[in-house]
């Protein structure tokens, strides 16, 4: 005769491991593969000053580096810094940029927002989502993205404001 009590604790016990698995496996279908890398202290010091602290695999190494080269006129803005920082973020960014799929392709004017990955993920997005009050533009991932500040872009998280 069988051990019940046993054999339901080790069913139970493959049903978590199998569910753990597939969660796992739908945190990275999400695209969250960038998400993994921790962000260095300088980087979120400085960069998230102004804005979310992008993870570096969102971007391919091509990209950081004139991102890096062009501080003082980083989209509109001056962002300068001195040139130890940018030395040691330029490395940083260039050793955790994106390196394979749609992510390692330089998109137009090294904008996160118009990379082919970006646009593809949120091609769902009506346009006039962008313009809301509580979004502003597609650049700003905290408004929808509960969770970007921790580098979690996983679409479960998402609430897109009203």
């Amino acid at each position: 005769m069988a051990d019940r009590p046993r054999l339901r604790r080790q069913a139970g016990a493959w049903a978590c491991a199998f569910a753990g698995l597939f969660a796992a496996q739908a945190w990275a279908d999400d695209g969250d593969r960038v998400s993994r890398t921790s962000l260095l202290p300088k980087y979120r010091e400085e960069c998230a000053a102004c804005h979310i602290a992008y993870p570096p695999g969102m971007l391919p190494a091509a990209s950081w580096q004139r991102v890096m080269a062009n501080l003082p006129r980083h989209y509109g803005t001056d962002a300068s810094l001195d040139p130890g920082t940018v030395s040691a973020l330029a490395g940083w960014l260039a050793a955790n940029a994106a390196t394979g799929g749609r992510r390692s392709e330089p998109p137009p004017e090294d904008r996160i927002t118009r990379s082919a990955w970006f646009v593809r993920k949120h091609r769902e997005v009506a346009p006039a989502t962008w313009t809301l009050p509580g979004v502003k533009s597609a650049a700003n991932c905290t408004a929808c993205h509960t969770r970007a500040d921790q580098g979690d872009f996983n679409e479960h998280n998402v609430r897109i404001p009203r």
